[in-house]
């Protein structure tokens, strides 16, 4: 099972969203098993959303943590906030958000949020490492 663990730090939070990005895609290169484009998109998506709700609720710091297993992609990122992420109508107008844990659990085949004994807490999402295909409609023939 390959693993990695990064911590990710609020002083340049956006800097920090970025390099979090780029270690997941290190991170999903290196396995000797890799995934498809699209999975790691979506890993690299998630990754993004977590650690900026950590970073933007959370108190500025946080440690994300991959393992990639056989048939998923464990993102799991802690932070020492006990308070747990919630579902909310996404503000369109004002700009404060509301869409990324949503579309987390959208995307994750489960999402897990557990307290720790420090009074943090660890979000984690169980992404497929392999997607199933997208349906696409079959055309019946057109006569001629």
């Amino acid at each position: 099972m390959d693993t990695v663990s990064v911590d990710v730090a609020a002083a340049r939070s956006s800097a920090s969203i970025a390099d979090a990005r780029e270690r997941a895609r290190a991170f999903l290169d290196g396995l000797v098993c890799p995934v498809r484009a699209e999975a790691a998109e979506t890993v690299v998506l998630v990754v993004s959303e977590l650690v900026t709700n950590a970073l933007r609720h959370a108190g500025g710091t946080c440690t994300l943590g991959l393992t990639a297993r056989p048939a998923s992609i464990e993102v799991a990122v802690h932070d020492p906030s006990p308070q747990p992420p919630r579902m909310r109508t996404p503000d369109l107008l004002a700009g404060t958000g509301g869409f990324g844990w949503p579309m987390v659990n959208r995307l994750a085949h489960a999402t897990r949020v557990t307290a720790t004994p420090n009074g943090g807490k660890t979000v984690r999402a169980f992404l497929p490492r392999h997607p199933p295909p997208q349906h696409v409609p079959h055309r019946a023939a057109l006569p001629r």
